[in-house]
This record gives C-alpha cells, structure tokens and sequence, in this order.
C-alpha cells in the first residue's frame, strides 16, 4: 500500500475536477479513482455534480483516497482539495474554481498561458500552478482533452501509477471503443511528459483566503437585491456562453457570404446579428454582420450548414473572440 502525501482531518486526500460536459471529466474521475485502488491499493470513491447533462454545461467531478483502515463514509462535494483539475481556462470567468485549496495544494490548468500568468488570473496566493496544453494535444491525437488532463495528474500525483492507468482505459474504452484505445494512450503519454508545474509559496505575513463552503449563499437578510429581484437570470441578455467552448469556434468571412441564413437556421443560441438594409434593386434585404461570440458555444453546427465558404472552424486563441465580436443591438436595453 502508497504512502499518501496529504490527508486531511478524515484521512482523506482529495482531488475535484472542474469541467464543462463533453471534456469527460466524470469519466475521469471513474478512471482515476479505479486507477488508485486496484493499482495502489487504497480505499476510494468518486461521483460527479452537474445540472443538465449537456455539452457546455458546468460538470465538477470528486475523488477521495485513503487506506485501508480509514472507512469511507463522506460522499459530500470535496471542498478542500489538495489537487485541482481545470479542464477549461475559461471556467474561471464564471467559477471560483479555486476555491478551498490549501497553500500547498495543487492547480493542474488546460491552458496555453504561463504559470505566471495564470496565477494572476486566479488570484492564487500560494500553491503549485501545473500548466498542461491539453486541447491542442487531444485536437492533434484525435482523442479528448480529459486523457492529457489524466495523464498529467499522474505526474503529479507521484503516488498513482501510470502503467495501471493504461490498463484501465484499455479495459475501460476497448470493449466499446477499440478504435479510441491507441490514441487515448498516446494522448495520456503526452499529457504525462508535457506538463510543466512551478510552486509559489505563501508570501510572508500573508495568509490563505478564507475558507466560505458552497453551499452557504452570499445572499442573506441584509445583502439580497431589493424584493429578491434576479438579478442575472439564466435566459438573459447577459448570460456568457464562451466558457462552453472546447477549444474550437466558427469564423466568419464577410465577402464569401450570400446572406442565405442556413447558420442562424441551425444555431442554437441566436449568435448571429443580422441588419436589415437596401440591396441593389431596392428591396429589403437582412445581411449577416457577424457573431456575437458572447452567446457561441462552439457547438459548430453552424459551419456544417453553411454553403459557402464563409464560415470555417479554427482553433479559438486568446483574444480572437473579443477583438471579432459584432454585439447585438438591442433596442430596449442599454449596452454596456
């Protein structure tokens, strides 16, 4: 039986993962914990919270190890982790999705960006910040982004072994899917050695934010909106589906487009603007403008429609969205 590295006051070292569904994350956390108690020989449990069972929508999935002799009897969210996944960059727009983590925990982040950066994108104070680029891993090995995220954590959990880990997702994915086997390993591979992790440590005289539980509302007697007014609801003008996007978005090419709307047909989620104007025999005429990438969640659907050539799937990088957004106008309400 592995010495675990941490334990908390129950003995367990516990790991969440943030997500957005379709990355499978809760297929993850099933793969993970099997991995640690047939190949390490430890207690360990894992299951998942999400709301509607939708690409796009937030997933958390929840792992706990202990030994043998520590019965599992907790199946309560992990709320003080000492490793986090973040399958998506974006998720932390909309998601604290640091919240609990002790000052020697650590951040495993699917992104591009440096440590340096993302540490002051997360308003992280101490930790170790592990960085790994698993969305252009898993575009380029025809595979999916949460076998780089699992191959990663291994390395960082240095208790876990990585040759068990194989032999669970073959076992897990070649009965069903035997086809995805070899490059889900060469995925896991990859994630394994192309992390880079670097630790801060707490700087002197400072201390940990305080620790808040999920499921205590910051809303109370004397902070509500007046009347308990909504102030953000889910169907609004101001709901921000970008953080849904896995990694690939549509572009829009104004001069190829002939304005058949075949996009705005198939798109769920209204992200097309469009302007009514004058054509050239004096009829009225609705042109396409652009995206409203606000409301895009990469579903794509869009680019199988379209006739032409004026709309293509690219991988989405850092500031493409905001700098080539057309906002929709709307009447009634005053844009920001």
């Amino acid at each position: 039986m592995v010495q675990l590295p941490k334990v908390n006051e129950l003995g367990f070292f516990e790991i969440r993962l943030e997500s957005i569904g379709g990355l499978g994350a809760n297929l993850a956390g099933k793969m993970l914990a099997e991995a640690g108690v047939v190949g390490a020989g430890m207690n360990g449990v894992s299951f998942s919270s999400y709301g509607s069972e939708k690409k796009g929508s937030p997933v958390k999935a929840h792992i706990r190890f202990c030994d043998l002799n520590t019965p599992i009897r907790d199946t309560s969210p992990v709320e003080r982790p000492h490793v986090v996944g973040v399958f998506h960059e974006s998720l932390a727009k909309t998601v604290n999705v640091i919240s609990g983590i002790y000052e020697h925990s650590t951040v495993l982040i699917n992104s591009t960006k440096s440590s340096e950066e993302l540490k002051e994108v997360l308003g992280m104070k101490a930790g170790m910040i592990a960085v790994i680029d698993a969305s252009s891993i898993a575009l380029k090995e025809k595979n999916r982004v949460n076998m780089a995220m699992l191959g990663a954590m291994f390395r960082l959990c240095d208790f876990l072994d990585p040759e068990i880990m194989k032999g669970v997702i073959e076992q897990s994915l070649g009965k069903k899917y035997p086809q995805a086997v070899q490059s889900a390993l060469t995925t896991f591979d990859r994630g394994y050695n192309e992390v880079k992790f670097l630790h801060y440590e707490l700087p002197a005289g400072e201390s940990m934010p305080q620790y808040v539980r999920s499921d205590i509302s910051s809303l109370g007697y004397d902070t509500q909106p007046i009347g308990g007014v909504i102030t953000n609801p889910g169907n609004s003008f101001l709901k921000n589906l970008s953080i849904s996007r896995s990694g690939m978005l549509p572009a829009f090419e104004k001069e190829s487009c002939i304005n058949c709307a075949q996009c705005d047909t198939v798109c769920p989620d209204l992200c097309f603007v469009w302007e009514e104007r004058i054509d050239k025999k004096g009829r009225s005429q609705m042109y396409l403008e652009g995206i409203d990438y606000q409301y895009c969640k990469g579903c794509l659907k869009c680019i199988e429609a379209c006739p032409t050539s004026a709309l293509s799937s690219q991988r989405e990088t850092e500031g493409y969205a905001d700098s080539h957004t057309v906002h929709h106008l709307f009447d009634l309400i005053t844009q920001s």
